[in-house]
């Protein structure tokens, strides 16, 4: 059975930068919750950052691959760099996926960890733009498939054809 790497927050974990959590109730995922396929990971927490802790965002432009790159900053939003925090939770949920053979992850929108098609701006205004977190850029980097909470459906295609390839 092919696990499923997911965002903490996204299961109820109080993992978030403000101490909450980001719910996502979905019929796919309790199916997914029920046979056993999720491995919850925040990467700022598996990192050492606090809950709560000063929300961040990518400053310079190239999203997570900038920062994996060394041409961005993971910055918060009182002037605080994070960005060796972001990359080490990057390698430690790598490093949980390579443990447990994982190929999918849903992770949570915009994140400057885990957004896998928006983040914010690096404003701080709640403007999105289009790239990827610290963490879905490393995921999928190393050939994992990173969807959001928004692409269950797509995740749950994506699924199945991984598990019914006979071609491999």
């Amino acid at each position: 059975m092919q696990k499923i790497l997911i965002s903490g927050c996204l299961i109820g974990q109080k993992v978030r930068y403000h101490g909450k959590d980001a719910l996502c109730q979905h019929g796919i995922l309790d199916k997914w919750q029920q046979e056993g396929r999720l491995v919850a990971v925040c990467p700022e927490v598996s990192a050492g950052l606090p809950v709560p802790r000063p929300s961040s965002e990518i400053v310079g432009s190239g999203g997570g691959q900038a920062v994996l790159a060394g041409k961005a900053r993971v910055i918060t939003h009182n002037g605080i760099d994070r960005t060796e925090a972001f990359i080490l939770g990057a390698n430690k949920a790598l490093q949980v996926a390579t443990e447990h053979h994982i190929k999918i992850a849903i992770l949570k929108s915009n994140s400057p960890s885990c957004g896998n098609n928006t983040i914010y701006d690096g404003t701080y205004t709640g403007k999105t733009i289009a790239g990827t977190g610290t963490t879905a850029a490393l995921l999928s980097q190393n050939g994992l498939t990173v969807f959001n909470e928004n692409q269950l459906h797509e995740a749950e295609t994506f699924l199945f054809k991984l598990e019914n390839d006979t071609s491999c």
